[in-house]
């Protein structure tokens, strides 16, 4: 143990003295992350609440066809506004981006009315383009109110109630809760975080075997009367040192970020308070000896430190792939997944910021089994440092 004691030691003071990766590994993941998800959901958030309240200024060809419906429309928060000089032109417009939304109302439209006809409105948009696809609903949405309107004037005309229309009355019961529904959203936060931990140590995990074999001091440190299984344990408990930093940080910037996500307008409310944020951080934790492990593994098999660079950062990417197919499919949590790290720890986290209790067989299984996992890697790796086929 004193001998893992000094590795440990000797690891986190040089990593302390290199600033430029320090700051890198411990201000541009668990910051930048944060920053970034608050600003792009913050700014999606006030841009959909502002269209929702501002007028919509809807281009109409043969407006003059349809008074009623234009009248219709302007009640309902819509500007109308002369439209394109023909279809085709409205076509070409919106294909530009000029308009977002054109209507069409033909000359015959009025005609169609009085005859009972179904009478043809065109809607010309384009649905790539998102900004065009959220006006379109709404104009979507004003006409089909108007056809319902006119249908149960129709019917009441016929001495019919418009009630005989609607043999179903449809109530939606939502059980879910605010904190629920705000999972929606930051469920992707555990995306972050295990990217937090892995970046935290990433430099160090890398310098353990491939930079010292490159720099050339791998050789004396081996020659030392010391248990080479020490020199490694050592060196993979200073990375999760670092990876323990990287998240907590992390798990900070997002409380704090969060403060300025306006969740509430949406009927959201993340539970992830300050004291929440210490149950996160236990949660998460052993997964930095997964992390600390693998990358160490892989580095040992490279020659350079730019080669373990390379392969590292495939690393990365391995255990968020879990995380996006659970997220895609909707995955409930199950004793059987909390075998798998990285997936067992976003699992826990979504149901903590659910504000649902957790379940403790997961969280035994989720901590327990990814302890074990990264146990095996070091002891892996432990075997591998023996091999004098480690110097090159």
């Amino acid at each position: 143990m004193k001998t893992i004691r000094t590795v440990f030691g000797k690891e986190v003071r040089d990593n302390f003295r290199d600033r430029r990766t320090l700051i890198s590994a411990l201000l541009m993941g668990p910051l930048f992350g944060p920053i970034l998800f608050a600003f792009v959901i913050n700014l999606s958030l006030k841009q959909s609440l502002s269209d929702a309240s501002q007028p919509l200024e809807l281009p109409v060809i043969g407006r003059e066809h349809a008074p009623n419906l234009v009248a219709f429309l302007e009640s309902n928060n819509i500007v109308v506004v002369d439209g394109p000089e023909s279809r085709d032109a409205a076509i070409a417009g919106v294909s530009r981006g000029d308009h977002d939304v054109v209507l069409v109302i033909p000359p015959d439209f009025g005609e169609d009315l009085a005859k009972l006809v179904p009478a043809t409105i065109e809607v010309i948009t384009d649905q790539a383009n998102t900004q065009a696809e959220r006006e379109t609903r709404r104009a979507r949405r004003a006409l089909n109110a108007y056809n319902q309107e006119l249908a149960g004037m129709r019917l009441v005309v016929r001495g019919v109630s418009p009630v005989i229309m609607r043999p179903l009355n449809i109530d939606e019961v939502d059980v879910s809760t605010p904190s629920g529904r705000s999972a929606i959203l930051l469920g992707m936060m555990s995306y972050f975080f295990i990217f937090a931990i892995l970046t935290g140590g990433m430099n160090l995990a890398i310098d353990a075997t491939a930079g010292e074999r490159e720099r050339g001091s791998l050789e004396p440190l081996l020659c030392l009367p010391v248990k080479r299984d020490n020199l490694i344990f050592g060196k993979i408990f200073a990375a999760c040192f670092f990876m323990a930093i990287s998240l907590a940080l992390s798990l900070t910037s997002f409380y704090v970020t969060l403060k300025f996500v306006p969740l509430q307008d949406l009927g959201m409310t993340p539970n992830f308070g300050i004291d929440v944020v210490p149950v996160a951080f236990l949660l998460l934790a052993p997964f930095a000896l997964v992390g600390a492990s693998l990358m160490t593994l892989v580095a040992s098999f490279t020659k350079s430190f730019k080669e373990a660079q390379t392969w590292v950062s495939v690393v990365l990417l391995a255990p968020t792939m879990p995380i996006l197919v659970v997220s895609i499919l909707m995955v409930r949590p199950s004793t059987a997944l909390m075998f798998i790290p990285s997936l067992s720890q976003h699992l826990l986290l979504v149901d903590l910021i659910k504000n649902e209790p957790l379940n403790p067989l997961h969280i035994a299984v989720s901590v327990i089994g990814t302890l074990a996992i990264g146990a095996i890697l070091t002891w892996i790796c432990a075997r591998l440092y023996r091999r004098e086929g480690l110097l090159g």
